[in-house]
């Protein structure tokens, strides 16, 4: 089987590729990466000699059709995980226009080319092929101080990222209402790990607060996340690509939910016991003007992938916080190199000039 997983060079990606060829030997990734600035194929540079054997890589952008049909010509695609995204939000509110392409044309292009290569007006779709579409709680919009997100609740977005998430699963959907498709969509809650880049919360809060630099607060700091180790989030995506019923969307959530303000202070006390350093501290933070359409509260309600695929998280907050913090702690070089532009050099030693 060889599944083209896009985005592959990302945090979620890269992640999902070190888990993916872990637990299947007998199957090969096609990782796909436009390399944009989010990018980093250093993220897979751990890859035993047994797993790059199961993986190949190829430099694309999926709003090429042109290039995608090639990819899907070289290597005979059975299915896609599309996990290729711009994703964050302060971004999007600067620059919606790349997010709308990426993120909405992006994966019609994708969607295209896995129809034209799977389905047959005399045979209709070939067995064992499906469409999985990598996507976000943030298409639901914001919650009160209860209840729960559930697969029915109606989209909502409140940002230009979580609008061209919200219409790109909606492309997806319709692919399956109209055509046929087999698809499935996942919508996870906010993620955290190894290999995230660092201008969200906790890599950036890690960073700044080991250079002991201001660590920016939006608003009051009492927004609420659901966060979710990003080794759980892998597990129920492979889970749903292999188990989910077919035009299912499954929400994948990790019971955690937290004010970020508390996460911050809680990171900033956990790295100063580890460094023993006393200017790791509480007066770091700095409370800047809250950005425009920012959502208060998301909590996730993952009944329907416990119960239909038995999935449950496995890595309590206080647990992944605590692997987080270190594998930064030992990773100060791959910090380095991202915040210094010095990643995007891995590329050309390692592939661009490939025979």
């Amino acid at each position: 089987m060889k599944i083209l997983v896009t985005g592959v060079a990302g945090f979620i990606g890269s992640n999902f590729v070190y888990y993916y060829l872990s637990h299947h030997p007998e199957r090969t990734i096609i990782g796909l990466d436009n390399l944009s600035y989010a990018g980093n194929l250093e993220n897979l540079s751990l890859l035993s000699r047994e797993e790059k054997a199961q993986f190949h890589f190829e430099k694309a952008d999926i709003t090429d059709p042109v290039r995608i049909k090639e990819i899907f010509s070289k290597y005979q695609i059975d299915g896609i995980i599309n996990m290729a995204a711009e994703t964050h939000v302060d971004r999007s509110i600067h620059d919606p226009q790349v997010f709308l392409k990426t993120n909405i044309l992006g994966t019609h292009v994708l969607l295209e080319a896995a129809k034209n290569a799977w389905h047959s007006k005399n045979d209709g779709w070939k067995g064992g092929n499906k469409f999985l579409q990598v996507s976000t709680d943030e298409v639901y919009g914001a919650l009160g101080p209860t209840g729960y997100f559930i697969e029915s609740t109606p989209l909502d977005p409140h940002s230009p990222y979580s609008a061209s998430k919200a219409s790109a699963d909606l492309v997806v959907k319709a692919y399956h209402d109209t055509y046929g498709m087999p698809v499935n969509i996942t919508r996870c809650s906010n993620n955290y790990g190894p290999w995230q880049f660092p201008e969200k919360l906790i890599p950036l809060l890690i960073y700044n607060a080991l250079q002991h630099k201001s660590i920016p607060v939006y608003g009051d700091g009492k927004q609420i996340r659901d966060w979710l180790y990003v080794e759980d989030h892998c597990r129920a995506i492979d889970l749903v690509y292999d188990g989910g019923r077919n035009g299912e969307i499954y929400n994948i959530g990790g019971n955690n939910e937290r004010e970020n303000i508390v996460i911050i202070k809680n990171i900033l006390t956990l790295l100063r016991e580890i460094t023993g350093d006393p200017c790791i501290n509480d007066s770091l933070i700095t409370y800047v003007t809250d950005r425009p359409g920012h959502d208060r509260r998301y909590a996730i309600d993952s009944a329907k992938i416990k119960k239909d695929l038995q999935w449950v998280p496995q890595v309590s907050f206080e647990q992944g916080t605590v692997l987080t913090v270190n594998w930064y702690l030992d990773h100060q070089q791959w910090i380095s190199n991202v915040t210094s532009g010095d990643y995007r050099k891995f590329y050309e030693k390692n592939y661009e000039n490939r025979c």
